[in-house]
């Protein structure tokens, strides 16, 4: 490959027992070619080492070249962890919605946190959302090659001119003729409408999720499913008219709507199809729909059916709770306040055990001027706003969720190490399954 805006793949970690550990490679050492071509990214790192018999010319961290052979076991992983999964650079969108959380964010950060990721790739490996709005021929033709299937796209709306409205960008309004162009090709995607109250709601929602069940057949549906999210708003954005927030009145139409349609598909299509993320169901004071109804959980990471799923492994996980604690203790659990009412059941259980005190701090977000918060919005700055001289028992159980992946920083650069020192207090953050949060109180 000669595309010089390839970069030689950083190598951050060796799992222990590892075909890399016994060839004695090191964190700091980098990957230049594999078999004499240069990966672009994780997937050609990942296609290129399947095979059995490679020759990986290598840069350890004193910039000394060295080339290994090897003979393994076709597909065999070699053990290796990268600093990114993109060796060339990261397709940055073209876009400009006015929803984007990257725009909605505060001025005078680092340059880091602005950049806007529209790239098929980090689709493809960890399912965000794409556009399709920004890729070359080669893009689409690489795609296409190496069956790079299932993508996430965000679609918002299948009228060209709404999406074009939504997206602010004449290209988006050729998403139907590029969902046929997966669809001729039987490769998959998912897809996801945020919904703008008074732009693509209403009639155009409908349109939206009709237009995308007709890509729902055969034995490789084109379009697996849609979830529906509501739109995200900050005090930050640019234009404070543009869009209009989702209350309790708009969460019921859309609920009423979407499940009339649900209905419907289940009776043509064999699949409830079009999913609202449980958003939808806290901010309307509505119950989450029972498990059985999200089949596979097929958009479960845009947060449909996520609530349900915590609730159900809760109450499995909960068997095993003892009848009390040896030593007694408090702990403030701290969520956004969409979840008080669903999440109340599971504190009423863990108060059952003997010595055991939990209290549910919900909480709206003060820094990002929302009065209906999801738990991963909430930052240090709100915390610290709401709990600040108060008993805090034993500390506080923090959703990991609320940190940057693989930091102890939320969303505002507060470190968890200094809203503990500020707030005079333990601080344990805890993991996203209901066991963890079990352990994380009777540890």
């Amino acid at each position: 490959m000669s595309d010089c805006s390839v970069q030689p793949a950083l190598i951050t970690r060796v799992l222990p027992d590892s075909i890399a550990a016994e060839l004695g490679f090191e964190a700091g050492d980098r990957i230049l070619a594999i078999n004499d071509q240069r990966p672009r990214d994780l997937i050609d790192y990942r296609f290129l080492c399947a095979d059995e018999f490679l020759t990986l010319d290598v840069l350890d961290a004193q910039n000394k070249p060295h080339q290994v052979e090897l003979e393994k076991d076709f597909d065999a992983d070699l053990g290796l962890e990268f600093e990114t999964a993109l060796f060339d650079g990261l397709i940055q969108c073209n876009n400009h919605c006015p929803f984007c959380f990257i725009d909605q964010q505060p001025p005078g950060r680092r340059q880091s946190l602005y950049f806007k990721d529209d790239d098929y790739r980090l689709s493809f490996l960890y399912g965000s959302y794409l556009t399709l709005t920004n890729l070359s021929a080669r893009e689409w033709n690489r795609i296409e090659a190496m069956r790079l299937s299932p993508l996430y796209v965000s679609v918002h709306a299948t009228e060209a001119e709404v999406r074009q409205q939504l997206l602010k960008n004449e290209r988006a309004g050729q998403i139907l003729d590029q969902l046929r162009w997966f669809q001729d090709r039987r490769l998959q995607v998912h897809a996801q409408v945020v919904l703008c109250p008074g732009i693509n709601d209403g009639p155009h929602l409908e349109r939206t999720l009709r237009d995308l069940a007709q890509f729902h057949s055969g034995e490789v549906p084109t379009v697996a499913s849609v979830a529906v999210v509501p739109v995200g708003l900050t005090r930050f954005r640019p234009n404070l008219e543009e869009l209009t927030p989702v209350g309790d009145e708009i969460a019921t139409q859309v609920i009423d709507q979407v499940q009339a349609l649900q209905t419907q598909f289940q009776q043509e299509l064999g699949s409830t199809f079009a999913w609202l993320a449980d958003e939808w169901f806290l901010i309307a004071g509505q119950s989450i729909p029972p498990a059985s109804h999200y089949e596979n959980y097929a958009q479960i990471d845009n947060g449909v059916g996520s609530i349900r799923l915590f609730l159900e492994q809760f109450q499995k996980a909960a068997v095993a709770l003892p009848s009390h604690v040896q030593a007694p203790r408090r702990y403030i659990w701290v969520v956004g306040n969409t979840v008080a009412q669903a999440f109340q059941p599971i504190v009423e259980r863990l108060n059952q055990v003997q010595g055991l005190d939990i209290t549910m701090a919900a909480l709206a977000s003060q820094y990002w001027g929302q009065t209906i918060t999801v738990t991963g919005l909430l930052t240090g700055e709100d915390i610290l706003n709401a709990l600040q001289g108060k008993d805090l028992g034993d500390g506080l159980l923090l959703p990991q969720l609320m940190l940057r992946y693989g930091t102890q920083e939320f969303l505002d650069d507060t470190t968890v190490e200094q809203l503990a020192h500020t707030l005079n207090c333990n601080i344990y953050p805890v993991g996203g399954g209901a066991d963890d949060l079990i352990n994380a109180c009777i540890r």
